[in-house]
C-alpha cells in the first residue's frame, strides 16, 4: 500500500523494501538533476522528480541510508514543472531538466555551483554570494547544439536504431528529432539511417564485436552554414559511399564528409584516423570576431552564442593591458588563447591533442595574430617545462593563467606549478563544479583568494554548468 513503512528484509529499521510503492514528498535536487525526497530520515532519489513535487514512486533499490525509486505518479506537481517539448525525455539521458522551467534551471545551475564552492571548496556561504555575479542564461535554450554524435544500433527486427542512449545505460532510444540539436543535425542522421537500411549497411555490435556503422558525428558552423558529417566505422571499406556522397551534397552548406576508423572494442567515440570522402578536413565557424578551424577530432564548445559571453567574462576577469604574458592550459584550438592575444602581449596556449594544436595554429594564422604561441603536451608536463626551460624565457613567468580543464578538474602537479610561478591571476573556467571547487580550495591554501564567480548556462535542459572563477594572488 502506498505510503505504508515496511521493514526492510535483512536491515531493521529501514522503513521500505524493494518494490514497495510510496508516497514522497521531493523537497531537494541532486547534482544530476535528480529529485531527493525524504521518507522517515532516509533519503530517496527519483529521476524526473521536482523540489515541491507530490509523488508516487516504486522502489527500484535499497542501500544503508539511502534509496532509488523510479517515478510513477505525480499527485500534486511542482510549480517549477512545465510540459517537456520532447516527448522522449524522460527516458533518454540527454535531457534531464525539460520538465523544469528554465528559469527553475538557471536557479538550480547556480545554487550547484553555490553549494559545492561551501561544501568542497570551504568557503563561507555568505563570501561566496557577495562575489557571486548573476548567471548568463541563453535566449533560446532549444536547439543550440553545433555537435551531434548518434550512436547507431541494429534492432532485433533488424532495423536501424538512431538516437541516444537511456541514461546510464547503452540502450538507444531512437528519434529523429533531438529538441536541442540544430535541425541540420537532425535531418542529416534521418539521411544517413535512410541510406544504411537502403543499402543494408551494418551497424556496429558491441557485444559480438561486429558491424560497420558506430556513430554518426555531425558539427555545423553556426555562423557560417559550413556542415560536417563523419562516420565513426570499424574499417575503411564501406560500401556505397559514393552514394552516401551524393544524398549529402544536396544539403546547402556541406563542406566535409569523411570516414573515422574506430576498430578498437571500447566505448571511444573517435578513433585516430580520418579518412576525406568529400572536401576539406574541417569546417570553420566565428566566435565573435574570431575565425576557427574545426577538425573531427578537435574539442570545440557546441553552443558558440553563449561561448562568446562565457569568454568575454574570462576576459574581463583577467582585466589584460597589453603588457602581460598570459597562459592558456587546456587550450584546445586555441579558443580562449585568441580572444587573450587581442589584449596581451603575449600567449602561450597548452594542449594534449596534437589535432587541436595543429588546428591552434592554423587558427592564428587565419587572424592574423602573432603573438600567440601553442605547444603540444600535458598542461601539467608543459607548464612545468615552460617555467623551467631558459629556451621559454620569455614566456615562463606568467602575469595571467587561464585554465579550461576536463571534468575531472586541473592535475595536482599542475596547481603546484602554478603556485610555484605566482601569477597575478588565475582565470578558472570550468565543466564541473566540484572539481572547480577542489582546485580553488587548493589554490587558496597557497596564497590565492576568489574574488569573483560566475556560471553560465551552455547547456539548456540539461544539469550541466559552465563556471568562470577569478582568483588573485594575496602573496607579495
Amino acid at each position: 500500500m502506498a505510503g505504508q513503512k515496511k521493514e526492510r528484509k535483512g536491515s531493521a529499521g529501514c522503513p521500505f523494501s524493494k518494490n514497495d510503492v510510496i508516497d514522497l514528498k521531493i523537497d531537494d535536487i541532486g547534482n544530476e538533476g535528480e529529485g531527493i525526497g525524504h521518507y522517515d530520515g532516509y533519503a530517496v532519489f527519483v529521476n524526473n522528480a521536482l523540489p515541491g513535487d507530490k509523488i508516487r514512486a516504486l522502489i527500484m533499490k535499497v542501500k544503508k541510508n539511502y534509496a532509488f525509486a523510479k517515478l510513477l505518479e505525480i499527485v500534486n506537481p511542482s510549480n517549477l514543472r512545465v510540459e517537456p517539448k520532447c516527448s522522449i525525455s524522460a527516458r533518454c539521458g540527454g535531457c534531464n531538466l525539460q520538465h523544469m522551467s528554465y528559469e527553475g534551471q538557471l536557479e538550480y545551475k547556480e545554487n550547484k555551483v553555490k553549494n559545492c564552492l561551501v561544501r568542497i571548496g570551504g568557503y563561507d556561504e555568505a563570501y561566496v554570494n557577495s562575489i557571486h555575479e548573476p548567471i548568463i542564461g541563453m535566449t533560446n535554450p532549444f536547439n543550440y547544439r553545433n555537435k551531434a554524435q548518434f550512436p547507431v544500433q541494429q534492432t532485433p527486427d533488424g532495423q536501424i536504431a538512431m538516437g541516444f542512449y537511456a541514461g546510464r545505460t547503452h540502450r538507444i532510444i531512437p528519434t529523429d528529432n533531438c529538441n536541442i540539436q540544430m535541425d541540420e543535425s537532425n535531418h542529416i542522421a534521418k539521411l544517413v539511417r535512410m541510406w544504411m537500411t537502403e543499402h543494408n549497411i551494418s551497424a556496429y555490435d558491441e557485444t559480438s564485436h561486429t558491424g560497420l556503422i558506430r556513430h554518426v558525428l555531425t558539427r555545423i558552423g553556426k555562423s557560417t552554414g559550413q556542415i560536417m558529417v563523419c562516420l565513426v566505422v570499424t574499417s575503411k571499406k564501406v560500401p556505397h559511399t559514393d552514394s552516401l556522397v551524393d544524398i549529402l551534397l544536396k544539403e546547402t552548406g556541406m563542406t566535409c564528409i569523411c570516414l573515422n576508423i574506430n576498430s578498437e572494442k571500447t566505448n571511444r567515440i573517435l578513433g585516430d584516423k580520418i579518412i576525406p570522402l568529400y572536401g576539406q578536413p574541417y569546417i570553420e565557424d566565428n566566435i565573435g570576431d574570431l575565425c576557427y578551424r574545426i577538425s573531427p577530432l578537435s574539442f570545440y564548445q557546441v553552443n558558440p552564442e553563449q561561448t562568446v559571453k562565457l569568454y568575454n567574462t574570462a576576459l574581463e576577469y583577467a582585466n589584460l593591458t597589453g603588457n602581460e604574458v598570459v597562459w592558456d592550459l587546456y587550450c584546445g584550438i586555441g579558443t580562449i588563447s585568441l580572444f587573450l592575444a587581442k589584449k596581451a602581449k603575449q600567449v602561450l596556449g597548452v594542449e594534449i591533442v596534437p589535432e587541436a594544436i595543429n588546428d591552434a595554429k592554423v587558427n592564428a594564422q587565419l587572424n592574423g595574430i602573432t603573438n600567440a604561441t601553442f605547444l603540444t603536451g600535458a598542461a601539467e608536463t608543459v607548464a612545468a617545462q615552460v617555467a623551467a626551460d631558459e629556451l621559454y624565457k620569455d614566456i615562463a613567468n606568467p602575469d595571467v593563467i587561464v585554465v579550461d580543464p576536463p571534468r575531472k578538474g586541473c592535475d595536482s602537479k599542475l596547481l603546484e606549478t602554478i603556485v610555484n610561478v605566482k601569477p597575478d591571476k588565475v582565470v578558472y573556467v570550468s565543466c564541473d563544479p566540484a572539481t572547480l571547487a577542489r582546485d580553488v580550495k587548493v589554490l587558496r591554501e597557497n596564497g590565492y583568494e576568489m574574488k569573483k564567480w560566475r556560471a553560465c548556462d551552455m547547456f539548456g535542459m540539461t544539469g550541466h554548468v559552465e563556471t568562470c572563477v577569478l582568483l588573485c594572488c594575496t602573496n607579495s
